[in-house]
């Protein structure tokens, strides 16, 4: 089993870096050559597409409430699942981190 990160997390701002903590502690256990990105971000949510944008790894998006979110978390949610044509984007629920690590997991897995 290799010691080099199979999973990349991402994080928009320092801010942001408690609320992404579950993906990290959930694949903290399991092995680890960057195969899956994991993205978090708030309120415009542009880094998952971003990334996207420019790998050809799957990347999963974070969305994350912030004190300025509309609606919870609603509008880094829809930033993240409107991605154009050709940029997949996997999203999972509003500060819902555990659940990305887990989702990559399972692709690792597949």
């Amino acid at each position: 089993m290799s010691d080099a990160a199979v999973v990349g997390i991402l994080i928009g701002s320092e801010s942001d870096r408690e609320r992404m903590q579950p993906a990290l502690d959930e694949l903290a256990a399991r092995g680890r050559g960057l195969r899956v990105l994991i993205a978090g971000a708030g309120l415009a949510a542009a880094l998952p597409g971003v990334v996207a944008a420019h790998t050809d790894l799957p990347v999963i998006g974070v969305p994350l409430r912030s004190s300025l979110s509309v609606g919870g978390g609603l509008d880094a949610l829809l930033s993240i699942v409107q991605m154009p044509p050709g940029v997949p984007v996997a999203c999972v629920g509003v500060d819902n981190a555990k659940n990305a690590a887990v989702l990559a997991a399972r692709i690792l897995g597949a």
